[in-house]
């Protein structure tokens, strides 16, 4: 069965001349270069990240600097600016938004943990890929029953790919909070930047959060994976068009999550690219289970 993968749903083609676009993305008040900050063209599939030191070089057609460039990072307010600006400056500087976080207290132990979507290597049928331009994939958990739980464990499944000859990719990892009325992502739970790796030859990550103190909220909680598109993570694939026929050559970013059908209808999700949410909703034949993300979410309950 092919990899799915997703293009955000508004694209153009664009011809010309290529210039550098090349900077640096730095918080406004500490003039600190940030990491993995994904800057995307508005109404494009162009498309990239910041690396550790903040720094950023995508090669574009000239006409694409008169577009709308949105920069989204953890902990720092949605930006829409002019492409040519940054290009001029050789980069940008974005404001750190402010937060208030519940002070939670854990107790001392748990009663019985649970599972939530429970994943089996075997069970992974497909994978969702990126390409041309960043995005997060998000995976609904519903809160049900009364009881306070906690947030204890994630586990990230994966597909290796043959074309991607690192033996690791990076992704962060990232917890949402829930709209009551739209059920859609809304703000981070929290600000700690949790940049994992996918392991060539390894079927998962897993990461304890028990840590972090996150109580599970009343309206649930999305499990967000974020793609980063930064050298480390690149890779080239040859493939036909599916328009053409013809072969071409695509750039790609690791790591390929893997991807399980269910019946379970609570598990939602969606995506986020160039400043939106939107539902992914892929069926089955027979549209009798819908195709999620392998991840898994361990929850405790106070005694």
């Amino acid at each position: 069965m092919r990899l799915f993968w997703f293009f955000l749903l508004c694209s153009v083609a664009i011809t010309g001349q290529e210039v550098d676009f090349e900077g640096y993305i730095k918080d406004v008040d500490t003039k600190e270069p940030i990491p993995f900050v994904n800057i995307s063209f508005l109404n494009t599939l162009v498309g990239t990240s910041t690396d550790e030191a903040g720094h950023f070089l995508l090669t574009i057609p000239e006409p694409v600097l008169q577009k709308q460039v949105h920069i989204s990072s953890l902990g720092y307010k949605d930006t829409i600016v002019a492409a040519n600006t940054i290009f001029l400056k050789k980069g940008f500087y974005i404001k750190a938004e402010a937060m208030a976080l519940e002070e939670v207290v854990l107790a001392e132990d748990f009663g019985d943990s649970k599972v939530l979507n429970p994943i089996s290597s075997y069970s992974i049928t497909s994978g969702f890929d990126a390409s041309s331009t960043p995005w997060i994939l998000a995976l609904y958990f519903p809160n049900i029953g009364a009881a306070k739980k906690y947030l204890e464990k994630v586990t990230i499944f994966f597909r290796d790919k043959n074309e991607f000859t690192r033996d690791r990719a990076k992704f962060r990892l990232r917890f949402f909070g829930v709209d009551p009325i739209t059920k859609e992502p809304t703000v981070d739970l929290t600000r700690k930047s949790l940049v994992l790796e996918a392991v060539k030859g390894k079927e998962f990550t897993a990461i304890d959060v028990t840590a972090m103190k996150l109580k599970m909220p009343k309206e649930g909680v999305y499990v967000g994976l974020e793609w980063l598109f930064i050298p480390y993570n690149w890779y080239k694939k040859d493939e036909k068009d599916n328009i053409t026929n013809k072969p071409r050559i695509e750039d790609r970013f690791a790591p390929t999550f893997g991807g399980v059908y269910t019946t379970n209808s609570n598990y939602k999700v969606y995506v986020y690219g160039m400043g939106a949410w939107r539902p992914f909703d892929v069926k089955a034949r027979g549209n009798s289970k819908h195709f999620i993300p392998a991840v898994s979410l361990k929850i405790g309950q106070k005694l």
